[in-house]
């Protein structure tokens, strides 16, 4: 099963210039929760981004680059993202972590959104597809606690696909 995983803003931003804009402990937490001991499905730029592997995690990456060779060891690469549906369709979830155009490829296959929704607008330049309520809905929503490390409204909301 595929599944998406994204924090995102009021406004649908989730970064700039391919970095996360906002610092909320505990919405990695819940990142890596959800993730530890299964597939993440990212793009080129996400990959790049991150400043190592994610431990017990195995890493699948989709760019358009026929010679990509990842910068880490042990990627799984595909260059096309139905490849790497294909694959994930193997597993018990895969989880697409985005960037914005990984999002876009895979929202038509995801059964599952597990969505960090921050009560804030911010301003970016990569954004979270607008969530349709006539093939997904929303089956769970935890208010997430402010506190001093994490400073604006979220919650952790889970939309599935309707059948």
């Amino acid at each position: 099963m595929l599944a998406m995983v994204v924090a995102k803003a009021k406004n649908n931003v989730i970064g700039k210039d391919n970095q996360l804009i906002w610092h909320l402990p505990k919405d990695l937490q819940y990142f890596k929760k959800l993730t530890t001991g299964h597939v993440i499905i990212m793009g080129r730029k996400t990959l790049e981004s991150l400043p190592f592997l994610l431990p017990n995690r195995e890493h699948w990456v989709v760019t358009r680059q026929t010679d990509y060779v990842p910068p880490y060891e042990g990627v799984r690469v595909f260059h096309a993202p139905e490849d790497a549906v294909k694959a994930a369709q193997q597993l018990d979830i895969a989880y697409c972590i985005g960037g914005a155009q990984m999002y876009e490829s895979f929202m038509p296959y995801a059964k599952e959104l597990y969505v960090t929704e921050i009560e804030q607008e911010f301003e970016g330049d990569a954004y979270f597809p607008a969530i349709d309520l006539h093939q997904f809905e929303m089956v769970e929503s935890i208010a997430g606690e402010v506190d001093e490390k994490n400073p604006w409204p979220f919650s952790f909301v889970t939309y599935r696909r309707k059948e």
